[in-house]
């Protein structure tokens, strides 16, 4: 069906997929999708510049030979090597942070935003830019912009400890940019925000055209993670500006976007992408390898798969539990996924949630499981509660399962269900807990919903088909007389995307 690695043509594309957070070195919904692609693909030659938290992590994945490398740029641990410039050179990377910096404070100021961000990249690959933002100068720079008469963000009163905050946030946000960027073939961004800075400039300097593909809606993500943040409001709004305008800017660069779903692409043409330059690509599953799951366990069972992070929102489905084990006593909930690093003390808080709730007993946490399968045929309904998503693997796999599914109203979720599984608000745990127990209490429904949800997949969202519609873009992309890296007008009015953030 595939190419033989060997049997690779010369003007075969070359791809450099851009990730954060996710391939080669973790796993997960994202990091699945990557190796499919990758692994769908091995006439292409790929290579990887991952954003990692470290440096340190290891490799995840068993690489294919035509995955040619992997450069690892770590945004934590040890600061990177370099000098800060001196003299005139300085004055000169001082008047760009101050004109990048004001483009995220003031409205009036934004269409300075892509010419300072590709001047600290000048900086990054001179090892200039990390050791500026490190010294005092760079936290002058920042209370200068805050004194600007005007600026919203000076009712807050910010304070020199903010100013020292928000600089060593964006040094580690910007670290990205001192990666050397591709210099030919295809950018491919897998998801929005930090990833895509080398393709922005490989974009610039280089003509390189970027794809960019969001699975979830970064933008969305980090304005959800900041609301609890524990920073006062003159940082978030330097760093959820810098997240606003990097969104803004990928979206009007990339020569070609694929979100997962129709949700993303709303959010996408709020940010001033061109509707023209947008393709919905959903993510596909192979039939075959996510076969019907068998027999249900003999207790009514709901059981869920994914990472225990917050934005599942584990929480809302203990408490489902709880109200649904008020009917039927012997219910139990089986959940299976790792805890990320940093992630333990959530994990802490659900497993003392149920534990207050009296279902310490009911509710298991079942970390990795070797074969995927097993978690969704461990459950009479699959259940998915996230506060955000975009396409979700776990859901679509536990659909080709044969299983019936209760999700939240999220992302593409309702693309991916259709009329095939319940769909409930977000953070109800209420609603969560009628739709489940009135799939648990019918199993004829449960049984015709499992199969219709299988029959769903094999027509319309399998493997097979994203990688082909994938290859096909790669190939235009990278033709000598494919769309060149773009350049859309100026961007909008500032908080056009942050209308969508409730």
């Amino acid at each position: 069906m595939h190419a033989h690695p060997g049997a690779r043509h010369a003007d075969a594309p070359h791809v450099t997929l851009l990730t954060e957070g996710t391939y080669p070195h973790s796993h997960g919904g994202v990091s699945v999708w990557c190796d499919q692609l990758v692994t769908g693909m091995p006439d292409l030659r790929f290579d990887v510049i991952a954003v990692t938290g470290t440096g340190n992590e290891p490799v995840a994945w068993d690489l294919p030979d035509h995955v040619a490398g992997v450069r690892s740029v770590p945004m934590w641990g040890t600061a990177p090597a370099g000098r800060a410039p001196r003299g005139r050179a300085a004055r000169r990377l001082a008047d760009t942070y101050e004109t990048f910096l004001a483009a995220l404070l003031d409205p009036a100021a934004e269409a300075g935003f892509a010419p300072a961000l590709h001047g600290l990249a000048r900086a990054a690959a001179d090892a200039e830019l990390s050791p500026f933002l490190r010294r005092d100068t760079a936290i002058s720079v920042l209370t200068s912009v805050w004194r600007r008469p005007g600026l919203a963000v000076a009712e807050a009163r910010p304070t020199v400890h903010d100013a020292v905050t928000a600089t060593a946030l964006l040094e580690h946000a910007l670290r990205p940019l001192a990666a050397p960027p591709p210099t030919r073939g295809v950018a491919h961004a897998v998801s929005g925000g930090l990833a895509v800075l080398p393709g922005l400039t490989a974009a610039e300097r280089h003509g390189v055209p970027l794809l960019l593909t969001e699975h979830g809606v970064y933008l969305r993500e980090r304005y959800l993670g900041y609301r609890t943040a524990p920073y006062r409001w003159p940082v978030k709004a330097v760093v959820l500006g810098f997240f606003r305008l990097l969104a803004e800017e990928s979206y009007r660069r990339a020569a070609l976007i694929t979100p997962g779903n129709r949700y993303n692409r709303l959010w996408e043409e709020e940010g001033g992408a061109d509707p023209a330059a947008i393709r919905t690509v959903y993510n596909g599953v192979d039939p075959a390898a996510f076969p019907p799951a068998g027999p249900e366990p003999d207790a009514p069972t709901l059981s869920w798969a994914g990472r225990v992070d917050p934005i599942k929102d584990l929480e809302t489905l203990i408490r489902a539990l709880a109200v649904v084990r008020e009917r039927l006593p012997d219910a139990r909930l089986r959940l299976f996924g790792g805890t990320p690093r940093g992630g333990e003390a959530y994990r802490e808080r659900c497993e003392a949630l149920a534990a207050d709730l009296g279902q310490a007993g009911s509710v298991t946490f079942e970390g990795r499981v070797d074969d995927i399968r097993d978690a969704y045929a461990a459950g009479s309904v699959v259940m998915l509660s996230s506060i955000s998503e975009g396409f979700p693997f776990t859901l679509i796999e536990a659909m080709s399962c044969g299983r019936a599914t209760v999700s939240t109203d999220v992302g593409g979720v309702r693309e991916a269900v259709g009329d095939t599984g319940l769909v409930v608000p977000p953070r109800d745990p209420q609603a969560m807990a009628a739709a489940a127990l009135d799939l648990l209490g019918d199993p004829v429904r449960r049984r015709a919903m499992g199969e219709a949800a299988r029959s769903r997949v094999i027509a319309q969202f399998t493997l097979r088909q994203t990688i082909d519609t994938f290859r096909a873009i790669y190939c235009e992309l990278a033709r000598p007389d494919g769309p060149p890296a773009r350049v859309h007008p100026p961007a909008r009015a500032a908080g056009t995307v942050g209308s969508l953030a409730g």
